[in-house]
């Protein structure tokens, strides 16, 4: 099937739009490396869209400044797809190992541990306790790689985000709140 789409300049800002047989409802997304996008149900009219779009272009503005920062800081890390095949043999095993260690320390045990490239999440944990890390880990500091596995490694005991997940999270890392704002200064190395 070939996708619908039509590509503007509104403002200054090139927009994609795309005609989406799933959407409900004329949505717009801001992702870094990849700029704005908007999904048009097929119940809506391009000219419907784009006047949508302008009536949220302070909002985009706004979100398209912030990405600007996480662009340049994904830019300024060695990303492991660059990498040759040994230096990524070498990150898994400094991700593994760092699993590991944090793992005994804290008494937590897990199934299997699967480490590759992810485009939308840091890690998961499955319900049967199989760990999955995004290898761009290893482009992290040292903290917030240990911040993300050990909130994997918790899902292991506590399968939600409950006010009890986090207060033991803060109890592992100190501040988890902090940790999360200063990771999201890296949220551009999760698009690339």
């Amino acid at each position: 099937m070939i996708t619908e789409t039509k590509t503007l300049e509104i403002e200054g800002i090139r927009v994609l739009f795309v005609r989406s047989r799933r959407a409900k409802r004329i949505s717009v997304s801001i992702t870094p490396f990849h700029g704005v996008r908007v999904s048009v149900p097929y119940s809506s009219s391009y000219s419907q869209a784009e006047n949508f779009i302008i009536s949220k272009m302070g909002w985009i503005k706004r979100h398209l400044e912030k990405i600007k920062h996480y662009e340049s800081v994904a830019e300024s890390v060695k990303k492991p797809e660059s990498m040759a095949g040994t230096d990524i043999a070498v990150a898994k095993r400094k991700i593994e190992a760092r699993l590991g260690i944090l793992a005994e320390r804290y008494g937590f045990a897990y199934n299997r541990v699967t480490i590759r490239r992810q485009k939308t999440r840091w890690g998961s944990c499955s319900v049967k306790n199989n760990i999955s890390l995004n290898i761009n880990l290893v482009s992290l500091p040292e903290e917030l790689m240990d911040y993300i596995i050990l909130h994997e490694l918790l899902h292991t005991r506590i399968k939600d985000h409950s006010p009890r997940f986090w207060a033991e999270m803060d109890k592992m890392v100190g501040d988890g709140r902090l940790m999360r704002r200063r990771l999201k200064n890296y949220t551009g190395l999760l698009s690339i």
